[in-house]
């Protein structure tokens, strides 16, 4: 009979949750310290958890076989030294419509002018400027997984062109143009909006460096909602106050929080948010735990599933 720890700050509730599915032949034990004591720690063999928290104890689990993460970043088990004998699965498939909220949000909002508008409205001023549109603008997506792919079909929405950059896939409809390999900066030729979905890896660090940002068109704007790791922050910062970049939306940093100090709270067309373009909607969570259970009992692909050597 599977064994599944749960080990998360809402254990208790994905206990709940993945009980009243009624898996099949599934045994549940949920705690939210990994301090606490594991009753017959060696007999689980299946894990879920936020992964800062059930990195701690995938050492002590010698029988373990899967590992659900209730977050997209999976960096903790992935650290030198950690265990690889087992499948990891994260949730990145839950993420795709808040993120596209956040993302269009910002996007609209920028497109339209609806701050100006806003100060003009503080300021009992009449303004008549029209305002602008996503129509026909070109985004860039720098990944397309399943984030990104939801990014693509909402921009089509929009009526707007899709190009994606990615390590080999094609597989979202929505993309007009692929880009692979060394194509990064004739990808970002041209672009209105850069949106990064990438995972923190040593592949994607400073990915988005000077010499990306000086390819885009100075009215671009960028919008990182994967790992702070992506971008090059200093030269962002110097590319925003020199003018050779339209804004910024950041919801992720290389150090979070962001210190006070940080020079981007002071960089002007800079809109910041303290990670949080996407909650946790543990009812998701757990249905994607549900559906990858019996997949694992039938021996199916798991949805999710990380590569190790590629770290998402």
């Amino acid at each position: 009979m599977p064994r599944l720890l749960i080990l998360s700050q809402d254990a208790l509730e994905y206990k709940r949750l993945i009980s009243a599915a009624d898996l099949p032949g599934l045994s549940i034990f949920a705690i939210h310290d990994p301090s606490d004591t594991i009753p017959c720690g060696a007999g689980f063999d299946l894990l879920m958890g936020e992964p800062a928290l059930i990195s701690q104890v995938v050492p002590c689990l010698p029988e373990l076989r899967w590992a659900q993460c209730t977050w997209a970043g999976v960096e903790p088990l992935l650290r030198p030294g950690m265990r690889r004998d087992y499948k990891l699965t994260n949730a990145r498939h839950v993420y795709g419509a808040q993120m596209s909220e956040y993302v269009f949000g910002y996007l609209l909002m920028i497109a339209r002018g609806s701050l100006g508008r806003w100060q003009a409205q503080q300021a009992g001023r009449w303004d008549t400027a029209l305002p602008g549109t996503l129509r026909r603008k070109t985004l860039g997506l720098l990944g397309v997984g399943s984030i990104g792919a939801h990014l693509a079909g909402t921009a089509r929405h929009f009526g707007m062109h899709v190009r994606g950059y990615t390590r080999f896939s094609e597989s979202c409809a929505a993309v007009e143009t692929y880009y692979h390999g060394e194509d990064l900066s004739a990808f970002v030729v041209g672009l209105d909006y850069l949106v990064c979905t990438l995972p923190g890896t040593n592949a994607t660090r400073h990915l988005v460096d000077a010499s990306l940002l000086a390819a885009l068109p100075p009215h671009a704007w960028l919008v990182n909602i994967g790992r702070g790791s992506t971008v090059d922050e200093a030269a962002l910062v110097e590319a925003l106050h020199g003018g050779r970049l339209g804004g910024a939306v950041l919801d992720v940093f290389q150090q979070e929080p962001l210190p006070s100090e940080h020079p981007l709270w002071r960089t002007p067309n800079t809109f910041i948010t303290a990670h949080v373009a996407a909650k946790n909607y543990l009812p998701d969570i757990a249905g994607l735990f549900c559906e990858n259970y019996l997949r694992f009992l039938r021996g199916d692909a798991l949805r999710g599933q990380v590569d190790f050597d590629l770290g998402y």
